[in-house]
């Protein structure tokens, strides 16, 4: 892969960061996985969610059997971050972007195992609620959250801050390849 034309690929895009690591610098929490089973709404409801995603460790070691990560971010400004309609309105803009850098993966012949943002949202009704497999498994990608990454160290180890302000959305996704 041609890391220099990928950045300047990236530079083009709309994004607020992006940097690259190895895998085994994340850290991986049973705490998040928790979280999602007793606090989260898609918890069992959606492929890109517990347990639909895997056991954590099944999630962990698939993350760590690639060699790179590419992280990437997008901010976006609402006027009540307390209202999660908005909030949640400006999740597909990070998808396209996050489809758009999948792109450039794939133009360099690297196929990424991508997570994102929040419970996939493709279908009006996720097949798993019918026991059925995934229909778009190739356009869904799971939550970050949902592998028990806990993206706030990895952040800070690069003094990056994850809160901008009041009532700015920070959008994250991890490209795996």
């Amino acid at each position: 892969m041609n890391r220099e034309l990928l950045e300047e690929q990236l530079a083009g895009l709309p994004l607020y960061l992006y940097d690259f690591l190895d895998p085994k610098e994340l850290e991986f929490s049973q705490r998040i996985r928790w979280i999602c089973e007793h606090e989260c709404p898609m918890y069992g409801k959606s492929w890109a969610c517990p347990p639909g995603v895997g056991s954590l460790d099944s999630c962990q070691e698939k993350c760590l059997s690639y060699g790179q990560c590419l992280m990437i971010a997008t901010i976006t400004e609402v006027a009540d971050i307390s209202d999660i309609r908005e909030t949640l309105a400006t999740r597909p803009e990070h998808e396209a972007v996050t489809n758009q850098v999948r792109d450039l993966l794939r133009q360099q012949g690297v196929e990424p195992y991508i997570l994102s943002t929040e419970a996939c949202d493709i279908c009006q009704r996720c097949a798993i609620l019918d026991g059925q497999p995934c229909r778009m498994p190739g356009k869904m990608h799971p939550c970050v959250e949902s592998h028990g990454i806990n993206v706030i160290p990895m952040l800070e180890s690069r003094g990056l801050e994850f809160q901008y302000g009041e009532n700015v959305v920070t959008w994250i996704s991890l490209l795996f390849y």
